[in-house]
């Protein structure tokens, strides 16, 4: 099979053939159709992550079907359309684990950085950790939803955002525009925060109400004004910072959730935080029973982000300019 292969930081990705793998107990084997190029696999070849495993397979945000299965597994059965997202595995005995919980497990490993991920034809999964596809959900496009979209789902669920919440979007990437639209489809009010104006026009395309450019307004001023603040503020930035600036528009016990963040310390005022009793989150991607819920809730409400297939030829080149900004995704598509 064909693979991308990540060999050392700040190494470029290497075209390689290797050995189709086969599942061991309790595995799948998924002949993969698409995986998404998430700023997670950027930050993998950066050296973000100190636990990482080189060389490896990069990719997260995988849909393919069940070709095989090893001994053990009844379920997915092969020929099922399937995701794979962040979480590959975890240790299944701890409290987390055994109350759904596993993305919080201290011995969980993660897709395409410490296991080999969907740069490649065919990789191998954990067959608890596979989410069936709803019927009908396009393959290719679904891909970023194994972690964009999980993350902004759950990150808003987390936070409490329901119908008639007001909800402030910080960056409109590919994690914060589907936030916008998930929001926007629980029936919340939606407010989004850029830098510049040239997000404008599609964040209210996609349900927004409002939309704060942060080089022209005080964040923190322009969401005070939007009906006494915002209930929940998800920060999708890459950025600390944004998040720090965007506080003081919170309203009484609202949270600020971080899905996103830099390599600053978050620092926060913490007498406004007293005396409106607000609160501060940060939110992983999430566990199986997560990704189902997203999954499901984006084919009920026709919700994909947008996309543009390449092959895996591309995928070099394509992660190495990761970060023109706006809500679209490359995504490698297989066959």
């Amino acid at each position: 099979m064909r693979a991308a292969l990540a060999t050392a930081v700040d190494a470029p990705l290497t075209l390689i053939d290797r050995e189709t793998p086969a599942p061991g107990p309790g595995e799948v084997l998924v002949r993969i159709t698409a995986c998404g190029v998430c700023f997670s696999d950027l930050n993998l070849v950066r050296g973000h992550y100190p636990f990482a495993r080189f060389p490896v397979i990069p990719g997260h945000e995988v849909t393919g079907v069940v070709v095989a299965a090893g001994d053990g597994v009844s379920f997915p059965e092969v020929g099922t359309a399937v995701g794979a997202q962040f979480l590959y595995d975890s240790c299944g005995h701890c409290d987390h684990c055994v109350r759904g919980d596993q993305i919080l497990c201290a011995a969980k490993r993660v897709t395409g950085i410490v296991v080999d991920g969907g740069y490649a034809e065919y990789a191998v999964f954990k067959a608890g950790f596979v989410t069936p596809l709803p019927a009908g959900l396009d393959p290719v496009a679904a891909a970023p939803l194994m972690c964009a979209g999980i993350t902004a789902f759950n990150g808003l669920r987390r936070a409490g955002a329901t119908a008639g919440s007001r909800v402030a979007v910080i960056g409109a990437g590919g994690v914060g525009t589907l936030a916008v639209r998930y929001a926007a489809a629980m029936g919340a009010r939606v407010a989004v925060l850029g830098r510049s104006r040239r997000g404008e026009e599609r964040a209210k395309a996609y349900g927004a109400e409002l939309f704060v450019a942060t080089e022209e307004t005080d964040p923190a001023e322009a969401l005070r004004s939007w009906d006494g603040g915002a209930d929940v503020i998800l920060n999708a930035a890459p950025s600390s910072a944004a998040a720090a600036a965007a506080l003081g528009g919170l309203a009484p016990d609202g949270t600020l959730v971080l899905c996103g963040y830099g390599p600053d310390p978050l620092t926060l005022p913490t007498m406004p935080m007293v005396l409106n009793r607000l609160h501060v989150m940060a939110s992983p991607s999430g566990s199986p029973h997560d990704l189902r819920d997203t999954l499901a809730f984006s084919a009920a409400h026709g919700i994909l982000p947008e996309v543009t297939p390449i092959g895996l030829d591309e995928a070099p080149a394509a992660l190495g300019s990761f970060g023109k900004g706006g809500g679209g995704r490359d995504v490698i598509a297989f066959g």
